[in-house]
């Protein structure tokens, strides 16, 4: 399971000229079932993405792919964690 952290860069301006093709990407990503979590960071900070379900190297390169990465409009941090506990409703996690 990873944590994708899309923190704002000085670039962030250009965010309007690129929502569209982010927007997409994000759909992409819950349709496939790679983002079971999308969401903003607080305070307009950027956004994050918990990613179930597929390898560190895909991960990267589908990182890569989102406009406002290939932009530098955010700047991508992944952080793989291994559960150990979840709750029952989360124990799809430990696979």
């Amino acid at each position: 399971m990873f944590v994708v952290l899309l923190r704002f860069s000085e670039s962030k301006f250009k965010a309007p000229d690129f929502i569209e093709g982010h927007n997409a990407w994000i759909r992409k990503g819950v349709e496939d079932g790679a983002f079971i979590v999308v969401g903003s960071l607080q305070p307009n900070a950027g956004g994050a993405v918990i990613v179930h379900g597929m390898s560190l190297t895909d991960l990267e390169e589908r990182v890569c792919q989102d406009p406002f990465v290939a932009e530098n409009i955010v700047k991508a941090e992944i952080l793989e964690i291994t559960p150990n506990t979840t709750d029952s409703r989360l124990e799809f996690l430990q696979d």
